[in-house]
C-alpha cells in the first residue's frame, strides 16, 4: 500500500510539474514573467519563487526537522529582489521540485509511518505528503492561469481545449468505454 502510494503521489507530481512547466515554456520574455497583474496580485515569477521555497524548506530533512526552517524567509518569496532574474528562480524551482521527489522516492514503509512537524503542528507523514502536493497544486493551477493571461489569446491549450472534449474522446476512446477495476 505505502509503495503504491508513494508511487501514484510521485506520478501526480511529475503530471503536475510538467503541466506547469509546458505552460511556463510558453513565456518567451522577462517582461511577461514579471509582469504582476494588480496590486494585490503576484507575478508568474514570485509564485515560482514561493513554490521552490516553499518545497526546499518542506522537504530538506523532512524526517528529522521542522517543515518551517529558520532559514527560510517566506515573505520575499513573494518579493523579486534585485538581482534575481529568471534563471535564479527556475533554478530554485527545479530544485524545489528535486527536493520534494528525492525524498518520497527514499521513503521507507517504516518512515510512513512516523510524525513529522510543520510549523511545530504534528502531521503523519502521509498527511504532510498530502498538505504538499495540495499546497504545490494550488500554485501550479495560479501559474498556468496567469501564464495564460499574460499570453492573452496566443496560448498553446496544456490540455483539451474548450469546445473539443467529443473529439478527444473519440479519439482516445473511439466506441469502447472500460470500466474500472472492482
Amino acid at each position: 500500500m505505502n509503495e503504491s502510494f508513494l508511487q501514484a503521489t510521485l506520478a501526480s507530481l511529475a503530471q503536475g510539474r510538467l503541466l506547469c512547466e509546458k505552460a511556463l515554456s510558453q513565456i518567451d520574455n522577462d517582461t511577461d514573467f514579471f509582469y504582476t497583474p494588480g496590486p494585490r496580485s503576484q507575478s508568474i515569477a514570485a509564485t515560482v519563487k514561493h513554490v521552490g521555497g516553499n518545497l526546499i524548506s518542506r522537504w530538506t530533512d523532512f524526517l528529522t526537522s521542522d517543515g518551517e526552517k529558520d532559514n527560510r524567509d517566506r515573505d520575499n518569496e513573494f518579493v523579486i529582489l534585485p538581482g534575481e532574474d529568471r534563471a535564479s528562480i527556475m533554478h530554485l524551482w527545479a530544485r524545489g521540485w528535486s527536493c520534494f521527489q528525492d525524498t518520497l522516492k527514499n521513503l521507507s514503509d517504516e518512515d510512513i509511518q512516523r510524525t513529522v512537524y510543520i510549523r511545530s503542528e504534528p502531521h503523519s507523514v502521509p498527511l504532510a505528503i498530502q498538505r504538499s502536493v495540495s499546497h504545490t497544486s494550488y500554485h501550479v493551477g495560479q501559474i498556468v492561469y496567469l501564464c495564460r493571461f499574460v499570453k492573452k489569446g496566443d496560448w498553446q491549450w496544456l490540455t483539451i481545449p474548450p469546445g473539443g472534449t467529443a473529439e478527444f474522446n473519440a479519439k482516445k476512446m473511439g466506441d469502447k468505454k472500460t470500466e474500472p477495476d472492482k
